[in-house]
């Protein structure tokens, strides 16, 4: 039996749940419990945690730039040197570009993946004039990266890339704050008040029915396959102003959020705006909505949304618009008096650029034109939260948002969506996983790492909990359920549907979780101070070689996780020889990422590689509760984790999972040696 609320954690086989994902010594200044008595306090508050992590990440970026050498910014996977460029053909009106080394060898291990922003300068990005690019495609000797701009002579030399920042999202959330607290009514949000928590009691208020004008239908339900658990946030989510729901892994947070925007829609709700804080989310809600026949479109650059939904773009819809044969007569037209501006003189010239600025303000006109009509067409409107930002959506007001992935946004990020006459709010997240990611330890000391989801609950909204998992087997379930959310989640799969892998000989075969204790090397890199743990690497290679053997799972299904960039490197170095990870070698498909990096994701087996061993149990960012929920929670039929039991016992949390681990006798000891 798991233990109950309040027993001592380092009794063994005990499991003392997780009270709180706050870090315990910071209380963010202006604010009582989640409570914001003044809105002005609020906008000063966040304004300047804002330029705090825009200042940072700018610093960073230019030290990075000016000091960093070739060495250190190749090996942390945030340059890439030396490479040749070509243009690769077109995506919606912009240049698709190729950079590859001369000789088209690998790239090796580096963190530009699809969406990036990316600098592509010769060889200083602070000396020279640059050009930004959004990877489009990652492969394995080559990036394919989109640019509004081509650069010049793209065929002559080498070129750098580096990653970049977005100042963009910075001047989107400090609008989205000054509108958010100056502009009342349907042009900013009623539920201001309630989000600050300025309201005698949140969450009745919360429950409120929302304010919403029009006829709805009815008569019809969206035919989508809900547990009890994710019927009940469904029916709050329609009938509440204000509803959180809380996620935990495996249990169908984001089928729960789709099948809600899809009966919102089918009522006849909107607008309704759907977003998430990344990419990958803001897609899976856009392939939910179209699967349910819902007239969704994506705003965003093309180059960032999934290629299989496409189509579905604001871009896609206006190439394929009725409008464009008028659009392309004047364009006609123009270019004709383009090529005789050259003969013409006097009162005939001023007459051509007359009719020149006419038809640029007719080409204004129908892109407006076709813009209104492709967004008033559409049920949802799918973008990130920054994207919702977009001067394509000034002036539209949304009484409905919902957002996915609500724990991972800063809150100015979230109040993008918020401000634009939001009048009924649902927010769908898991404030046990990993938070959103803050740059500046000034600003996150300051309460910028706590999303607006989290700090609502501790206001005293209450959450829709969905309770049953469908990825983990059983066993792997046991501990998350008991440590992190009371106990309360259920099993959707059974073990037989998860069966334990072939290739690793399990301490118990009916619970496919092996713990490896192993006493390994703690490096740390001379640049960069990232760490890596050699002795784990070479054995995580010896078992993936096991799991392999069999045939039964495929290198696609299995996922390598750890918190450091060093060991993501190291295990990538191994993997990657001999063109192991390549289409067509003997591990092509294995993935190798960070926690962080994970989230969201699963895989039938996991390996989890902790990196610390150290005499002194330093542990690092390992000791985040919620970093250890996420890397033992995407493991569908097997979890392998390798460490140092002597070093991660010195962390309460992990004291209490390795006594579980033990307890139920699932230490691999004799897989030590091989």
């Amino acid at each position: 039996m798991m233990a109950a609320v309040g027993e001592v954690m380092g009794e063994r086989g005990k499991v003392r749940r997780m009270v709180s994902s706050s870090s315990p010594d910071v209380e963010p200044e202006g604010e009582d419990g989640g409570i914001w008595r003044r809105g002005q306090d609020h906008f000063r508050h966040f304004t300047l945690l804002l330029e705090d992590e825009l200042e940072e990440e700018t610093s960073m970026i230019q030290e990075r730039w000016s000091s960093w050498s070739h060495h250190r910014l190749q090996a942390s996977g945030l340059a890439l040197l030396g490479l040749k460029g070509r243009t690769n053909g077109t995506l919606y009106g912009e240049d698709i570009l190729v950079f590859e080394h001369p000789d088209r060898k690998h790239l090796g291990q580096h963190r530009f993946t699809h969406g990036d922003i990316v600098v592509i300068s010769r060889s200083k990005p602070l000396g020279e004039k640059t050009v930004e690019g959004i990877v489009l495609e990652r492969g394995p000797t080559r990036l394919r990266i989109v640019v509004a701009q081509r650069p010049k002579d793209l065929r002559k030399g080498t070129w750098r890339l580096d990653r970049g920042a977005n100042r963009v999202a910075h001047d989107r959330m400090q609008e989205a704050l000054e509108m958010f607290h100056s502009v009342e009514g349907d042009r900013g949000t009623i539920l201001r008040d309630v989000l600050l928590g300025q309201v005698h009691n949140p969450e009745e208020n919360a429950s409120m029915p929302p304010k919403i004008s029009g006829r709805f239908n009815r008569s019809e339900a969206v035919q989508v396959e809900l547990n009890p658990s994710q019927m009940d946030a469904m029916k709050s989510a329609m009938s509440r102003r204000l509803t959180i729901i809380q996620g935990p892994p495996g249990t169908g947070k984001t089928h729960t959020a789709v099948a809600t925007l899809a009966q919102l829609a089918r009522e006849g709700r909107g607008p309704i705006l759907a977003t998430a804080e990344s990419n990958v989310a803001v897609d899976n809600l856009l392939e939910g909505l179209l699967g349910l026949g819902v007239r969704a479109v994506r705003i965003g650059r093309p180059v960032k949304v999934r290629e299989t939904l496409r189509m579905a773009t604001l871009d896609a819809q206006l190439e394929e618009h009725p409008k464009q044969d008028e659009i392309a007569i004047v364009r006609d037209e123009m270019d004709e008096v383009h090529r005789a501006l050259p003969k013409l003189k006097g009162r005939e010239k001023g007459l051509a650029h007359r009719d020149i600025q006419h038809n640029k303000k007719e080409l204004r006109r129908l892109e407006r034109e076709m813009i209104a009509s492709v967004l008033d067409s559409a049920e949802v409107i799918c973008s990130t939260n920054i994207g919702s930002g977009h001067r394509i959506l000034d002036g539209r007001r949304f009484p409905i948002v919902l957002m996915d992935e609500a724990t991972q946004a800063i809150e100015p990020s979230a109040l993008i969506p918020i401000s634009k006459g939001c009048r009924q709010l649902v927010l769908v997240g898991d404030h046990r996983q990993l938070p959103p990611t803050v740059i500046s330890k000034k600003a996150e000391r300051g309460g910028l790492g706590r999303s607006l989801f989290e700090r609502l609950i501790d206001v005293g909204i209450q959450t829709n909990l969905l309770d049953v998992q469908y990825r983990m087997h059983p066993v792997l379930r046991e501990y998350p359920s008991a440590r992190f959310y009371d106990d309360r989640l259920k099993d959707g799969c059974s073990a037989s549907e998860r069966p334990s892998p072939a290739g690793i000989l399990w301490p118990d075969w009916d619970h496919p979780f092996a713990f490896i204790p192993i006493s390994g090397v703690e490096d740390e890199e001379q640049e960069g101070g990232s760490r890596s743990n050699p002795i784990e690497a070479a054995r995580i290679y010896d078992l993936v070689q096991g799991l392999l053997l069999p045939g039964d799972v495929h290198p696609s299904e299995i996922g390598i996780i750890t918190p450091y960039s060093g060991q993501v490197r190291a295990l990538s170095d191994i993997f990657d020889s001999n063109k192991g990870r390549e289409e067509g070698g003997q591990f092509a498909g294995l993935e190798i990422n960070s926690v962080d990096g994970y989230q969201g994701r699963e895989k039938d087996v996991i390996i989890f590689s902790a990196v610390r061993s150290n005499p002194d149990g330093v542990v690092g960012f390992l000791s985040d509760q919620r970093r250890l929920n996420v890397a033992i929670t995407r493991a569908k039929r097997g979890l392998i984790v390798v460490g140092d039991p002597q070093t991660l016992r010195y962390d309460p949390t992990w004291r209490s999972w390795l006594d579980w681990a033990e307890e139920r006798g699932l230490f691999a000891w004799h897989l030590v040696n091989g």
